[in-house]
């Protein structure tokens, strides 16, 4: 069993999982709900934590490009690397980072359509799992399905192109 130590997260679990429960089994009988949520409890844990996984590697990746001066820096806007605002040091990092940049770029590119708009909504606009599912119009388990592998996709194009996770 997991267990969630953020407080904020937990809370959030708990409520989900109980919409999921009142959404999709309201008309089981009153003994089920135990058992039911449970298991929703259980996998809402498990998609936290995947989802925190893969934020976190993707995270990690792109913080070496963001400025230390702005907290809301988005490397992928930010292509063009500016020297006065804060950019890279050297002009070695600076060509390293636009490199790596136009590569991931090029990558997500790369990627099948339903693959990237499900990438890019769920780590890029931050959107959870239902509300990427009906933006597409399709099940959360298609958009967990094309997430997992537009990473997988892009963690082998950048670790075959030497860019280290």
């Amino acid at each position: 069993m997991f267990a969630v130590r953020e407080e904020e997260a937990a809370l959030d679990i708990v409520q989900d999982s109980m919409l999921k429960l009142s959404e999709k089994y309201g008309d089981r009988p009153e003994e089920e709900f135990p058992m039911l949520f449970q298991r929703i409890l259980q996998n809402t844990i498990r998609d936290f934590y995947r989802r925190s996984k893969v934020r976190s590697m993707w995270t990690t990746l792109l913080s070496a490009f963001a400025s230390d001066d702005d907290e809301d820096d988005d490397p992928l806007e930010r292509l063009a690397v500016d020297m006065d605002d804060g950019g890279p040091k050297t002009p070695e990092s600076a060509l390293l980072q636009t490199q790596t940049l136009n590569i991931l770029e090029a990558e997500i590119k790369k990627l099948p359509t339903r693959q990237r708009e499900a990438f890019i909504m769920r780590y890029w606009e931050d959107m959870d799992v239902a509300e990427t599912a009906a933006a597409m119009g399709c099940s959360e388990g298609s958009v967990k399905t094309h997430c997992s592998r537009a990473t997988h996709t892009l963690a082998a194009a950048l670790s075959a192109k030497g860019i280290k996770l």
